[in-house]
């Protein structure tokens, strides 16, 4: 618990900043788009339309789409941007509606009196229309308020630290002190903002000057305080010139800190870690400049970004030319592999696979019309699937996206026959799984690499040959006990990462 708290200064005030820097621009924007929309009924459906769509698109879609949009743009596109614009977006919806129904739905007496005594319309409106309206506008920014807190917790996948950090890493590490931590925190935010706009409402209703003054003046703290942080990250991320991405599992969190302590200590560079990084997201940032280095999948690269085929391909064919098409296309180099392949696996508990008589992917099709699969959110629409439907024919009776931290109790507990495992998942082992053999290579190779973007390489190069000194020192076993260190034995990637730097540098003493 202590190491958690310890993180939750950074974690909150970075939420804060999402929350209140998109709820100040959503008001900003939905405030006077209603007002118009009441002296223009004409423009009530179409600006009412496409606030609501923008509302049912999923939010993690919504912040996701932002990278690549952005990089186009040649704006950053991993962290604060990226978020707030989508926060933003999320914002209009409730304060929007609300004003125009506040507005709309005014006794039409009261506007003529209004006019009758000689008011002008400016006047009409800010000393009678808005007035009567506020109560209204003030719930729907209550309900933005609540939405906005809880969605900012999703802004963790696109490189925006937030309380959503804790909530990421600790269903992946299975860390429930840090998804308590993290919900309480963000649940606490929520209902602490909720009633200091309640309490702004209710002080301006009744024109109190000393609550309306008091409630101002937090609210003047806590952007200045959000505002003075952030520019105080905003110039530490000019002095940290390295950045290191992870994606969203266990094993990436330790890779993660394994590639910035080796740089650190061998450089003595300042390194950044953006961690829980979407999968695709993390390529655009490099791509863009936005991260510097992270560890990727050769069969990632292959499958999804070359859009090529695993047919009777070897291992060394897909490494050399993965590394040739990042470097001809991108500009990227690949430092080097780092010695073991954690690639996708179909895995069943080992007492159904005894029972059924199942050892590989070929035996599971008699099976697969009254057995379920199980996959990580992108796994079904992966081209590694569809290669396995088309290999083996496999139709099974059901298809379950979920979260991999859960998918791995969810099929040693019965609720799914077969999921998509990672073949160095400690878990594996842990809750006792059998990995099915791919008999027909549906799936490529997918040795882990390390990748680095051409600014690194140009502008640091001891940090390119720092990561090269770890190419090949990390097999599959020892990638699996630190995975399963993580997940099983509850250490932290951080005290993982460490233990096995300190091990590889006894090693080289030892040569020496």
């Amino acid at each position: 618990m202590r190491e958690q708290l310890a993180l939750l200064p950074a974690y909150l005030t970075a939420h804060v900043q999402l929350a209140l820097f998109a709820l100040l621009a959503g008001t900003a924007v939905s405030i006077p788009a209603g007002i118009a929309i009441t002296r223009s009924r004409r423009l009530e459906r179409p600006v009412l339309a496409v606030a609501s769509v923008i509302q049912t698109v999923p939010s993690l879609a919504l912040l996701a789409v932002m990278v690549p949009a952005l990089s186009a743009l040649g704006l950053r596109s991993i962290g604060f941007l990226p978020a707030f614009i989508g926060l933003t977006l999320y914002s209009v919806l409730p304060v929007l509606r609300n004003t125009v129904t506040g507005l709309a739905g005014l006794d039409p007496a009261l506007k003529e009196a209004a006019r009758g005594v000689g008011m002008t319309s400016r006047q009409q409106l800010w000393r009678v229309e808005l007035p009567l309206a506020l109560p209204v506008i003030l719930a729907g920014l209550r309900t933005s308020t609540v939405w906005t807190v809880g969605m900012a917790t999703l802004s963790t996948p696109v490189g925006a630290p937030s309380l959503g950090n804790y909530i990421f890493a600790g269903l992946q590490t299975r860390n429930l002190t840090a998804v308590l931590v993290g919900c309480v925190a963000a649940a606490v935010l929520a209902l602490v903002l909720d009633g200091l706009v309640r309490a702004l409402g209710s002080a301006v209703l009744a024109r109190r000057k000393a609550p309306l003054v008091t409630v101002i003046t937090i609210f003047g703290l806590l952007y200045a305080h959000a505002a003075i942080a952030f520019v105080t990250a905003a110039s530490d991320r000019g002095s940290t010139r390295i950045v290191v991405g992870a994606k969203t599992f266990t094993e990436q969190y330790i890779l993660g800190q394994i590639l910035a302590e080796t740089i650190e200590h061998a450089t003595g560079n300042a390194v950044g870690i953006a961690s829980s990084l979407g999968s695709t997201v993390a390529f655009d940032a490099l791509r863009a400049g936005d991260i510097d280095t992270y560890v990727d999948y050769s069969g990632t690269i292959w499958a999804t970004i070359m859009h090529r085929d695993a047919a009777s391909v070897d291992r060394e064919t897909v490494l050399t030319e993965v590394g040739r098409y990042l470097k001809m296309e991108h500009g990227i180099e690949m430092v080097g592999a780092l010695g073991f392949e954690n690639a996708y696996a179909m895995a069943m508990r080992r007492s159904h696979a005894s029972d059924l008589r199942v050892r590989s992917l070929t035996d599971v099709t008699l099976y697969a019309p009254r057995l379920s699969v199980g996959g990580d959110y992108e796994f079904f629409q992966r081209p590694e699937w569809r290669a396995i439907q088309d290999r083996y024919g496999l139709r099974f009776r059901e298809q379950r996206s979920m979260d991999p931290s859960l998918m791995y109790q969810a099929v040693a507990n019965g609720q799914v026959d077969v999921i998509s495992a990672f073949s160095t998942d400690g878990r594996i082992a842990a809750l006792d799984l059998v990995l099915l053999e791919d008999e027909r290579q549906a799936i490529p190779p997918y040795d882990a690499v390390i990748l680095a973007s051409a600014r690194l390489a140009r502008e640091h190069p001891g940090a390119i040959a720092a990561l090269k000194s770890l190419t090949g020192s990390i097999d599959a076993d020892r990638m699996r006990l630190m995975n399963l260190a993580v997940d099983q034995d509850g250490k932290s990637p951080q005290v993982v990462a460490e233990e096995f730097l300190e091990g590889q540098r006894s090693k080289v003493k030892g040569q020496k």
